[in-house]
């Protein structure tokens, strides 16, 4: 179907705007505050990918904002409408018939160890005995781990049990202990997999959904099936200062696909509204960028410095962008361009409140 991602029109012409879809292989930045449409023109975006390419996408997704990227709009062309019907479209989350749950025991050491608060020289025992439990793992079955810890004989398997109790992580839903994972949707390449993270009761269980996901996606890295993983408010997952061990983790796994990853298919597109809250290492890895509107001096400075392919007088206006406006830099556009986003062929998942009138 060619190269071209049609997402708008050109502000200086009004002709039709392009992004290269041959160039989604980098990194890329989007970005722009509250009320810019950010989330609405990515929306634009990943419908025209599902369209014009055979690229597998893996949305994560905070709040609810690409759950109905499967259910085209009344109106819309036709061709366009049977196109996007069919797609293989799947949507998990913590509410709803398609469940969003993963395995506890499948995910690496490291990772277990961080949602239990296990820490490898604090609580050396511990972490030893989880090590230790690798060739043991595969008894547990259909059962429930914290059962199975507590049939055994070993005391440090018993404090396990107690924590995972204690912490409430053996209730989470999230764990589907030996039934279908998150994983194995991911790995029967649909067109497109959104994990709706926002429908969780804590912050603790939609990060650990995220990182079960990220730590699987780079284990199997070898099999070099292109991906693009795309993180929305990717401020929450990629914290310059993370808070907790998990969210640590999770850091340190998008800065390594954002280092590594390019060369096994692995691309980010991450999309924030502050680029100062996003990891550096991550940010200086992105080749594309979509600035949408931003009133802050500050992040306009700094994403100026990142990104000196974005000229200095288009980053500028970006404070008088209107809404759906943005600049486009980088690899996937022909030359620095504004444009007006087009219209959605989908429904937006995360629209805003409207005030009610009298």
């Amino acid at each position: 179907m060619g190269d071209n991602l049609t997402i708008g029109t050109l502000l200086d012409s009004h002709d039709p705007a392009y992004l290269r879809a041959g160039k989604m292989n980098r990194h890329t930045f989007w970005v722009g505050q509250s009320g810019s449409g950010k989330t609405y023109a990515l929306g634009v975006l990943l419908e025209q990918i599902l369209l014009q390419t055979a690229l597998s996408v893996v949305v994560l997704d905070p709040n609810s904002d690409f759950v109905h990227l499967g259910s085209t709009l009344p109106g819309i062309d036709p061709g366009a409408a049977g196109e996007l019907a069919g797609r293989d479209i799947r949507v998990f989350g913590a509410r709803g018939s398609a469940a969003l749950q993963a395995r506890y025991l499948s995910m690496p050491v490291r990772s277990r160890a961080a949602v239990i608060d296990v820490d490898p020289l604090h609580d050396a025992d511990e972490y030893n005995a989880m090590i230790r439990f690798e060739e043991r793992a595969h008894l547990v079955g259909q059962g429930h781990l914290v059962d199975f810890l507590r049939g055994t004989e070993e005391p440090t398997l018993h404090r396990l049990a107690l924590r995972l109790e204690n912490l409430g992580v053996a209730d989470w839903d999230l764990w589907s202990w030996g039934g279908r994972s998150i994983t194995e949707d991911i790995d029967e390449n649909p067109d497109a997999t959104v994990l709706d993270l926002g429908g969780f009761p804590t912050q603790a269980e939609s990060r650990t959904a995220a990182l079960a996901v990220l730590d699987h996606l780079w284990e199997h890295r070898e099999q070099r099936i292109p991906r693009l993983i795309v993180i929305d408010e990717a401020h929450n997952l990629c914290n310059p200062d993370p808070a907790t061990a998990v969210e640590a983790l999770l850091t340190e796994r998008i800065v390594q696909i954002a280092a590594e990853g390019r060369k096994y298919g692995l691309w980010l597109l991450l999309s924030t509204q502050r680029p100062s809250k996003v990891h550096p290492n991550a940010l200086s890895q992105c080749d594309n960028l979509a600035l949408m509107r931003m009133s802050s001096s500050r992040d306009l400075t700094e994403l100026g410095e990142v990104f000196g392919f974005a000229p200095d007088d288009l980053v500028d206006r970006s404070p008088s962008f209107a809404q759906g406006q943005a600049l486009f830099a980088g690899g996937f556009i022909d030359r620095p361009s504004l444009v007006q986003m087009g219209a959605r062929l989908t429904r937006e998942g995360g629209s805003d409140v409207k005030v009610p009138l009298r």
